[in-house]
């Protein structure tokens, strides 16, 4: 249960005889906790009745850490059919008006090849809705989905609006979705 990583930052002896780890003597950090050091395997057993109780609560909170940890989030997150990560350009991903969310352009592709395929009615990937005919008919889905408060559905008019030169339109539309979580 001892480990060979040796940090010039960490106190340099024996838990158990009191041995610093000065030339001959190689201290091995315990694997449990990561807090102590021994000088060898006898002295890691004898001190194991004192160490035991704090070595186990360590371990507990390192395993906890490392499994309640977030995972590095993306600003695109993840595609939420194949759950990979979104690309960062947002060119190689698409932007789903029905349910708002963001599509990466494989999970896109493969729902067109299988309603090609089986000659089906053109749907959105995520929430099946048939797709937009319009721009128009797009926007109001857009618009209903603002009324619902959706971050997204914000984010979305913004950038529909600065394409369309309305710059104070787009403004007011990114920070309200930023308000809301984007």
């Amino acid at each position: 249960m001892i480990s060979d990583n040796n940090d010039a930052d960490d106190i340099m002896l024996c838990a158990s005889c009191g041995i610093t780890g000065v030339d001959d003597a190689k201290l091995k950090k315990c694997k449990g906790c990561y807090l102590v050091r021994y000088c060898s395997i006898k002295c890691q057993r004898d001190h194991w009745s004192q160490h035991k109780r704090d070595c186990k609560k360590r371990a507990a909170e390192l395993r906890d850490e490392l499994l309640f940890k977030q995972p590095e989030g993306r600003h695109h997150g993840d595609c939420p059919i194949c759950c990979h990560p979104l690309p960062l350009d947002p060119k190689l991903s698409m932007f789903m008006g029905c349910c708002c969310n963001m599509i990466c352009l494989g999970c896109e592709y493969a729902n067109q090849e299988r309603e090609f395929g089986l000659k089906l009615e053109e749907k959105c990937p995520f929430c099946r809705q048939p797709s937009p005919k319009s721009e128009e008919e797009h926007l109001q889905r857009v618009r209903k989905r603002i009324e619902a408060n959706d971050p997204v559905a914000f984010w979305e008019m913004g950038k529909s609006c600065e394409e369309e030169g309305d710059y104070r339109g787009a403004f007011q539309n990114f920070s309200k979705g930023a308000e809301l979580g984007n």
